[in-house]
């Protein structure tokens, strides 16, 4: 549909379609009201000097004080109008722009600055409330006035044009030479908030091994560049603006002495003359407001493209029909994973059929690409080819609102959000505190919880600083548990759990089978395959052995698993397989399906 071809931004601004209205009525006001000195001027030196009416000139002066003043509040809200639809066009796509910016963030793409189009809503609403705007409004009625002065005079008129044609140049050179400068600028700029950024998340690192220096003086090459455009920029438009000022004064003094010609040459009162050059100054007014402010207004041009064309990403991606919460299955299809930018292939065509109830263990070396599939299955990562599919829809076909309650998700390097221990539970949702607790219990965690200064009014800190990493990981689980997800996913959740934390992990997994979930467990720690039904063995040069855990574990103990160099520990693993409770003891050693072919086009199926 043409709605859908819009951007966000066009849908947006359409909502204030009747703000920009009343700009533009407010403007075609304030500039006939502009007239008044003009007129004023001329009626006092045609009208009142020569008749010396005391009464006129106050009855003139009167009207012109009330004009004026009407002038005045057209100005005043004309200002107010467009400060507020800065406001509100922020207002309304903030929270699209934000959630915009951790889908970036968590896609991993380095070449995206996912907090840039945040930055640059806030561009245009600082552009929209300066007075740049008023005076892109006031340059369509230029020609009002310069024929104004044509009637006055034709010299008068063709004065005043060559002064506008001069100034209309300037503003064109103005643009030409800072356009791609400030596109520049702006590049540069983001390569510094992205590396102060990096720099942000590495501090503990970058400090304990005196990497700041070396890092500082890189950041000192990018600031002093920066810096130096900036300063160009600046001098450049000073530049520009003085000699756009000078020519303005220039020109208006132009027009008095033509003018006084034609006062001489008794083609003109001296009324005329006042007035011609008044209104001179007031044509080229805008033009001179708009260079002056035109490094304003080329970031604001710029920062109107990008937001149009994440706007228009979101739109499509906005559009997907509603569907109902996932039920029954997940399905990877020849699912091939690569980090982005990469071209290094780290999963090859993983095959996965789970149904409600199934639990998946993925273990491997290190480097196979557990934690890359997993970003693929929750939706952060598109696979590099293949699909991943929930009750047969494509992952990429559910709205991610509902895809986010249908899944629970545990990271590997866990992080809470600053808020409260309740707050983090429940995704900072609006939630009961019943869900809350409940998502507790189910991850075992109530009691630790409880054991917290303020319980469940806790505040984590910044990135749950205030937590220890087991802590932070039992509370994570809990968050991924809230309300019950169809699909849970845990990367190495046991990495920071002693073995009762180990104990009320698995109680938590068998529980959410309980229930109808599918889990998905990423581990190093073997301890934790009690709790599945099903293995991924994810082996070096894309290798993979898929089926029943107990014979994909004897597989990988045995002689394969030692020429691959699995990284699972065969003495644990094997601990772990004995005490199962399926029937893993005296298991045939299982086969890979289709070994003649390349490891890395089929998933191996264990039988």
């Amino acid at each position: 549909m043409a709605v859908e071809k819009r951007s966000g931004l066009a849908r947006a601004m359409a909502r204030y379609r009747s703000g920009i209205v009343a700009v533009a009525l407010f403007s075609g006001l304030i500039n006939i009201l502009t007239l008044t000195g003009s007129l004023f001027m001329l009626a006092v030196y045609d009208k009142v000097l020569p008749s010396r009416s005391i009464p006129t000139l106050i009855a003139l002066s009167l009207f012109a004080a009330m004009l004026y003043g009407f002038h005045g509040l057209f100005e005043v809200l004309r200002g107010r109008i467009l400060s507020r639809v800065g406001s509100g066009l922020e207002e309304a796509l903030g929270p699209r722009l934000f959630s915009w910016m951790i889908s970036q963030r968590a896609s991993g793409d380095p070449r995206v600055d996912a907090s840039a189009p945040l930055r640059d809503a806030e561009t245009l609403r600082g552009f929209s409330a300066s007075p740049g705007p008023g005076a892109l409004f006031d340059m369509p009625w230029i020609p009002v006035y310069l024929a104004i002065c044509f009637a006055f005079h034709p010299l008068i008129g063709w004065t005043a044009t060559g002064g506008a044609l001069l100034l209309l140049a300037l503003t064109a050179v103005t643009d030409l030479l800072t356009r791609e400068p400030s596109r520049h600028v702006h590049a540069v700029r983001e390569d510094k908030t992205r590396m102060a950024e990096e720099c942000r998340r590495s501090a503990e690192v970058l400090e304990a091994m005196s990497i700041t220096p070396a890092l500082g003086r890189r950041w000192e090459g990018m600031q002093s560049g920066y810096l130096a455009q900036q300063q160009w920029l600046a001098d450049l438009g000073n530049l520009l603006g003085t000699i756009t000022k000078t020519t303005r004064l220039m020109m208006q003094s132009l027009v008095l002495a033509v003018g006084a010609y034609l006062v001489i040459n008794m083609e003109a009162s001296g009324g005329i003359m006042i007035a011609g050059s008044i209104l001179m100054s007031r044509a080229l007014a805008p033009i001179d407001l708009a260079v002056g402010h035109w490094r304003a207004f080329v970031t604001a041009r710029q920062a109107w493209a990008r937001l149009n064309v994440v706007t228009r990403d979101m739109s499509a991606a906005e559009s997907r029909m509603a569907l109902p919460l996932p039920t029954r299955s997940l399905d990877l299809q020849k699912v091939s994973v690569a980090p982005p930018l990469s071209a290094q292939i780290t999963a090859h065509d993983i095959n996965v059929q789970l149904q409600a109830g199934d639990a998946l263990g993925v273990i491997g070396t290190s480097g196979a690409g557990k934690s890359s599939l997993v970003r693929v299955i929750v939706g952060v990562w598109k696979p590099l080819r293949g699909a991943v599919r929930l009750d047969g829809i494509k992952m990429d076909q559910w709205p991610r609102d509902v895809l986010g309650r249908a899944i629970g998700y545990l990271p590997q390097d866990v992080e809470l959000i600053a808020g409260t221990v309740a707050e983090n539970i429940a995704r900072f949702q609006d939630a009961e505190p019943s869900e809350v607790v409940e998502a507790a219990r189910k991850a075992n965690v109530h009691q630790l919880i409880a054991g917290l200064p303020d319980g469940y009014h806790t505040q984590v800190g910044l990135g749950g600083s205030s937590l220890s990493a087991g802590q932070r990981q039992r509370v994570a689980l809990a968050r991924a548990m809230f309300r019950d997800p169809f699909l849970l996913i845990l990367d190495e959740p046991n990495s920071n759990l002693d073995g009762a934390g180990e104990a009320a992990l698995a109680d938590a997994i068998a529980r959410a089978r309980d229930r109808g979930a599918i889990v998905i467990v990423v581990a190093h720690r073997p301890s934790i395959m009690s709790a599945v039904n099903k293995v991924l063995f994810m082996g070096p040069n894309g290798q993979t052995l898929i089926g029943d855990r107990d014979a994909v574990l004897a597989r990988v103990l045995g002689r394969d698993a030692i020429e691959t160099g699995s990284a699972a520990d065969p003495q644990a693993l094997a601990g772990n397989r004995n005490k199962a409770g399926d029937s893993g003891a005296g298991a045939a050693v299982p086969q890979i399906t289709g070994a003649d072919d390349d490891p890395r086009r089929a998933t191996a199926e264990v039988q």
